[in-house]
Parts: C-alpha cells; sequence; structure tokens
C-alpha cells in the first residue's frame, strides 16, 4: 500500500509527497508534530499537517532569512532568533566569527528535541557555545527588551496558528524597540499566489512598513512551502538591503551556500509587478 501525505495549499489545492515511512507523530502543546521519510525530500516535518521543512530544501530558507541580512549590516554581535527550534538559521549564523551572542526563544520543547533526534544537520547549529535557548513565548520575551539587538530573525512557523502573536503590530514594535539604534529584522513573509494567503502577506507589510523607516520584501523559490513561491522581509532602522550590500566584504569570509550569492541577493529585491502592487497599496494604506 502506498503513502502519502497531502498538505493542503487552499481547500482546492494540495500538493502530495510519497513517504516512505512515518518516523514521529505527537500533539505537544503548541501543535501537531509528524516527521517523515521520502525519496524526493528526504526527511521531512510538518506541523498541524503542513510541512515546515525538508531535508532536501530547507538551505533554500535558512541561507536566506540569515545570509541577506548579514550581507548587509557592518558589525552584527548580538542576534535574537524566534522561533528557530530546529537549529537551522543558528547553523548559518554560526559561520559568522563576529556574532557573540545568538538567543533562540522557541516555546515548544518538544519541536526542539525532535529536531535534534531526526534532523541533526538542523540542529547542529544549537550546540553553538554562543546560542543560547530560551523555552518562552516570543512576544513576552521582547516585550522586556530595549537596544540589545543587532538583528532579529523572525523564524516563526505559521501567522494563523500558534505563534500568531508574532505577526501583530504589537510584536513589530517590540522588535522596533529591542534592535539597536541601526538594527535590522528579517521575517518570513509567506506567500502570495494564492488569494487566502495574500490577506496575511498584506497585513505583515503593512505593520512592518509602518513601523521600520525602511522596509523592503525579497523572494526565494522552496519547493515544499506553498506554491513553491516565499517571501522574506526586511525591515532596518537604517540599512538598505541593496543600497548598503556590501558583497566584497562578504565573499571575503568565504562561507559555504548552496543558494545564496550576492548576486541572487540583489535579484531576490526584484519581484513580480502582482506583488510590488501589493506591497505598495500597503504602503499607502493607514497604520
Amino acid at each position: 500500500m502506498e503513502l502519502w501525505f497531502s498538505d493542503y495549499h487552499t481547500e482546492h489545492v494540495k500538493v502530495s509527497v510519497k513517504v516512505e515511512k512515518q518516523l514521529f507523530g505527537e500533539q505537544t502543546d503548541y501543535q501537531r508534530i509528524d516527521v517523515f521519510e521520502s525519496k524526493e525530500f528526504g526527511r521531512f516535518l510538518s506541523s498541524d499537517g503542513s510541512i515546515v521543512f525538508s531535508e532536501q530544501d530547507e538551505f533554500v530558507y535558512d541561507e536566506m532569512i540569515v545570509h541577506v541580512p548579514m550581507a548587509v549590516h557592518p558589525h552584527v554581535r548580538k542576534v535574537l532568533v524566534i522561533g528557530g527550534g530546529d537549529g537551522g538559521v543558528a547553523r548559518e549564523l554560526s559561520y559568522y566569527d563576529e556574532i557573540e551572542e545568538i538567543d533562540v526563544v522557541e516555546p515548544d520543547e518538544v519541536f526542539v528535541e525532535v529536531c535534534k533526534k531526526f534532523f541533526p544537520d538542523n540542529a547542529c547549529g544549537l550546540d553553538d557555545p554562543r546560542v543560547k535557548v530560551y523555552n518562552a513565548d516570543g512576544l513576552r520575551f521582547l516585550r522586556t527588551k530595549n537596544d540589545m539587538y543587532d538583528l532579529i530573525i523572525n523564524d516563526a512557523i505559521d501567522p494563523l496558528g500558534h505563534t500568531a502573536g508574532l505577526f501583530t503590530k504589537e510584536f513589530y514594535g517590540n522588535c522596533f524597540r529591542a534592535l539597536k539604534e541601526d538594527g535590522i529584522m528579517v521575517y518570513q513573509h509567506g506567500s502570495p499566489f494564492y488569494d487566502e494567503d495574500e490577506e496575511s502577506c498584506r497585513l505583515m507589510h503593512r505593520k512592518a512598513s509602518h513601523s521600520f523607516p525602511i522596509s523592503r520584501v525579497y523572494q526565494a523559490h522552496i519547493p515544499t512551502c506553498s506554491s513553491g513561491y516565499w517571501l522574506f522581509g526586511f525591515a532596518s532602522k537604517k540599512y538598505h538591503p541593496l543600497v548598503d550590500l556590501d558583497a566584497a566584504r562578504w565573499k571575503k569570509r568565504g562561507i559555504k551556500t548552496w543558494y545564496y550569492t550576492t548576486n541572487l541577493h540583489k535579484g531576490a529585491f526584484m519581484l513580480p509587478k502582482y506583488v510590488e502592487d501589493m506591497l505598495e497599496e500597503e504602503e499607502r494604506a493607514k497604520a
């Protein structure tokens, strides 16, 4: 008998992956976590029935959410990762020797342990001595932080699920206060392709663009994400993602990547017309 995992992108669209076997399944206090083995994507993890990442394509997401801001900000010393319990973001950050502290705030302890067991190539990032993991609510954690971080990465999963508080106007305001005077925040922006996803994309950009003086959006192709097309948000107090990109400095680091390049960095901010129109409409809208 064949076993297929179906990820419903909308009520009328689903993407199915043939599964060799299920490795884990549990309902935690926060979400339903399942881990599957497949031939095409290797192991992949789902949360509440939606694929979060797979062994075959996680590098795209983790590289783009880390290296884009790191190639722009000239002196990152302290980083906050909200979510990030799989360790992939921390792994990419660990390649930067100048970073002194990496705080990872992941409320679901089971999620962290599952990733350590089944995705060690990601979870190894949490073993870096500069990493400190806090099992706490990200929004509550941020409320007490002021002028502390050079970079905040919102790696939360879902603007509608248990991490919904990380996509509110309060959250963006708290991020602004927690950042230093030249700080950058990056966050996953979702997919703009399907109508039912468009509204959350719009709301995120409206909140970010009204909270930060510089707010831009960039893109990547990630096969297991909704429609295979994913957006990221770049919000900054000072640095522009293209004007302040220091390609020569980043290349000197010699970081091995599979997706990110400084040329791709520039191209990622060149968006389709329908996405540009959507973002510009929200920038003009009232906060």
